[in-house]
Order: C-alpha cells, then structure tokens, then sequence
C-alpha cells in the first residue's frame, strides 16, 4: 500500500469504527437510560453531549454557531486532506488519517445530533488537575493516536533528502 492509501483507509477506519461505537452506545447499550458505569478508580462510561469543542469550549448552542463549527471543521479536513497527500511516509499520513476520521465523526455528530457525542469519562480519583472533568469518544482516541504519530514522525523519522546536483 502507499502511504496515500494508508492515510485514505486509516480516514475511513477511524469514522466507521466511531460512529458505529457511537451508534450501538446511544441505540443499543442506551448509555442515556443508565446511569455512569465505574469501569476503574478513574474511568466512568457515560452519556454526555458536548455542544463545543474540547471541554465545552466555544459553545454551539445555536445553528449559526453550530455552522460555524462545522465549517471550521470542514475547512481543517480539507486541509489536513492536503497535507496527507503530500506527505511520504506511512507514519505521517496514518496519522492524518486518524485525525481527519475522527473530525469527520465528530462533526457528523454535531450535524446529526446538534453536539458530539462523548462516553468516556475520565478524571482523577479526587477531582484534581485538568483530567478531572474530561468526556471523550472514539473520535477523539484517533485525533490524539494521530497527533502522537505525527509528533513521533516529526521527532524520529529522517525524510531522505535527495542527492544534490554537486554530490554527485
């Protein structure tokens, strides 16, 4: 496979997985009817449906900001969209793919359902630090998988530069 193919499949990968998570969580398990599931000390299964972005940032309680949300999140795919068909290394463009399914997934929720929806409660046994209040979905393990292997790209993978005229 050539890493554009990676990227592609890693893309569609990451919005199916998510929304089908999300599809058998809401309709299925009925997360909304049952209260919040201790799975450990410091992680809860929930349902919560966050109108904004990352920690309720940048509420979208309204069409027009839920519009702009979602055209922030298009203009970003397209862009990442760019940056994966340029890239040449697997690392890089699987990376982007994830990231690029999992805004896909988020932001078919928020055009679905009006928010995202979020399972995933994870916080510190005594409510400290910046985890204490975080709920996150599938969506977003694959942004933050694809934002680590970009960084691990960026840090430890040499792009082979290509002979130079005087070189040779």
């Amino acid at each position: 496979m050539t890493p554009r193919q990676i990227g592609i499949l890693a893309s569609v990968l990451t919005l199916i997985v998510d929304q089908a998570h999300k599809h058998w969580m809401i309709f299925v398990f009925d997360i909304g009817g049952r209260p919040p599931i201790k799975v450990l000390p410091f992680l809860d299964i929930v349902m919560a449906w966050n109108p904004g972005i990352s920690y309720s940032l940048l509420p979208a309680d309204n069409l027009m900001s839920r519009l702009l949300l979602l055209s922030f999140a298009g203009i970003a795919v397209v862009l990442l969209g760019i940056w994966l068909w340029r890239s040449r290394n697997w690392q890089g463009t699987l990376g982007l793919g994830m990231i690029i399914g999992g805004a896909l997934g988020n932001a078919w929720d928020r055009f679905a359902y009006g928010a995202v929806a979020d399972f995933f409660h994870f916080y510190t046994p005594m409510s400290l630090g910046p985890l204490s209040n975080y709920v996150f979905n599938l969506a977003d393990v694959g942004i933050v998988a694809g934002v680590g292997l970009l960084l691990y790209e960026s840090f430890f993978i040499k792009e082979k530069q290509p002979a130079s005229v005087a070189e040779s």
